[in-house]
């Protein structure tokens, strides 16, 4: 997941995306994360599997959902379709 991770932080450079220190929740062009890697939990100071807020983000949940409802989130212990229906009062707006 390492190489991985630098991929997408290269492919984010590519595309312009500048990271601050000063405005880290800021609007960005573009934001490539990996949210779950297999079963695998990984806390590194620059890479923590499974994200940290994936389960409280809908957008995040309902697409892994459709893909594979039955995968069971490694710390949470929860199927994400069982996470997606505590989010379904979030809205999510969709980009076409």
């Amino acid at each position: 997941p390492y190489y991985i991770m630098n991929e997408f932080l290269e492919i984010e450079k590519l595309l312009g995306r500048v990271r601050s220190k000063e405005k880290k929740y800021s609007s960005r062009i573009i934001d490539i994360d990996i949210v779950f890697y297999d079963d695998e939990i990984i806390e590194k100071p620059n890479l923590i599997i499974p994200h940290p807020r994936a389960a409280l983000r809908r957008f995040v949940i309902e697409p892994a959902a459709e893909i594979e409802p039955n995968y069971l989130h490694p710390l949470l212990n929860i199927t994400l379709s069982n996470l997606l229906n505590d989010l379904l009062d979030q809205k999510v707006e969709k980009v076409l």
